[in-house]
């Protein structure tokens, strides 16, 4: 169990490709696997969120785990029996989201609920959280529109 957000900084340090997953557990997808819910269609490999920064990232690790961890974490809510893990595996294929699937899945660590309301507040103190391109195109326009207005 790991417990703080720089103990799974220290992980993702070691340069070993690692992911997130909010499930059952281990035991629990071993049996089954990820199932693309609108489809119904069963997926190649587990579902999970990457926690290996892409190369264009040049924030603090600590930033891209922290919003990573956040990405799905309302599984969680609506589901209490799912928790939060760290793994690794081979990537398989993409998800209808383009999330990464996993074959080969190796558990690496479980996260704790202080870890995670850690990096919530982490993501919501360095992110404009939750906020999309159709959110950043209103303030725009709403910038434009005061501008307008006070010409």
């Amino acid at each position: 169990m790991l417990e703080s957000l720089a103990e799974v900084e220290e992980l993702a340090a070691t340069g070993k490709l690692l992911y997130v997953r909010y499930s059952e557990g281990y035991e629990s997808d071993s049996a089954g696997g990820s199932i693309d819910t609108e489809s119904g269609l069963e997926l190649p490999g587990l579902a999970v969120n990457p926690l290996t920064p892409e190369a264009w990232w040049t924030r603090p690790l600590g930033d891209w785990l922290a919003r990573q961890l956040c990405q799905y974490k309302h599984l969680q809510e609506k589901n209490p029996d799912r928790f939060a893990w760290i793994l690794s595996g081979t990537q398989v294929g993409r998800g209808p989201d383009c999330e990464p699937l996993l074959s080969d899945v190796e558990p690496i660590a479980r996260l704790s609920p202080r870890l995670l309301d850690e990096a919530e507040r982490r993501y919501r103190e360095n992110f404009d959280a939750e906020k999309g391109p159709e959110d950043a195109e209103d303030a725009d326009d709403k910038s434009a529109d005061r501008t307008k207005r006070d010409s």
